[in-house]
């Protein structure tokens, strides 16, 4: 493992220690920044981390293309990977400490908060991402692989309306994600669309 690797690895556990040491304040009665409703604060933290992490997988390409800084792609596999991770906390955390395990009510919980279902959605478009990850993965689905792996950017869509849907008083946050992969979707589109405007230019008259 590279030093950007390790450095990337150990960074990326951090906000998992901040959500540990919270909770350890919050039992031993020490101050804590969970507020007071602590179950609902650690679901959101979980979910901006979340969403904090995808940003961050969908940059590396445009920034190794732009830059020319190429070992910043040997990341790319563990942001997205950590971007399942904390995904998994931020559902965790929503079963256990919101709905309480109480899966009898479960489709009451949806019907009430549909956010609850987009996000849903986002989390089972993860899930193939995350098991396809691997360099075995790749070579047995190859062409494949790479139309599989564009539902990164569907997953980054219902993220938007999931935050979108949960605000209540302010949009920022959701605005500041939607310019965000908004401007990713227009580089991605205009990658994709540069070999056909060379090809028109190079075809007579």
């Amino acid at each position: 493992m590279n030093a950007l690797k390790r450095i990337t690895f150990i960074a990326s556990l951090v906000p998992l220690a901040y959500s540990i040491l919270q909770v350890y304040f919050l039992q031993t009665g020490a101050p804590h920044n969970l507020g007071a409703d602590p179950g609902k604060a650690l679901v959101i933290l979980q979910g901006e981390w979340a969403i904090n992490f995808l940003v961050l997988t969908l940059l590396v390409t445009p920034i190794r293309e732009i830059t020319g800084w190429n070992r910043i792609q040997s990341v790319r596999r563990m942001l997205g990977l950590y971007t399942f991770f904390y995904a998994t906390l931020h559902l965790v955390a929503y079963l256990v400490l919101l709905l309480e395990l109480d899966f009898a009510n479960i489709w009451a919980d949806l019907a009430e908060r549909p956010y609850i279902t987009v996000g849903f959605i986002a989390f089972m478009f993860l899930l193939p991402l995350s098991i396809t990850s691997t360099n075995a993965m790749m070579r047995r689905l190859r062409k494949n692989w790479v139309v599989l792996h564009r539902l990164v950017y569907g997953v980054a869509v219902l993220a938007v309306i999931h935050v979108l849907w949960i605000a209540k008083s302010s949009y920022l946050e959701a605005f500041i994600y939607g310019a965000l992969l908004g401007s990713l979707l227009v580089y991605r589109l205009f990658k994709g669309l540069k070999p056909l405007f060379r090809a028109e230019m190079r075809s007579p008259a």
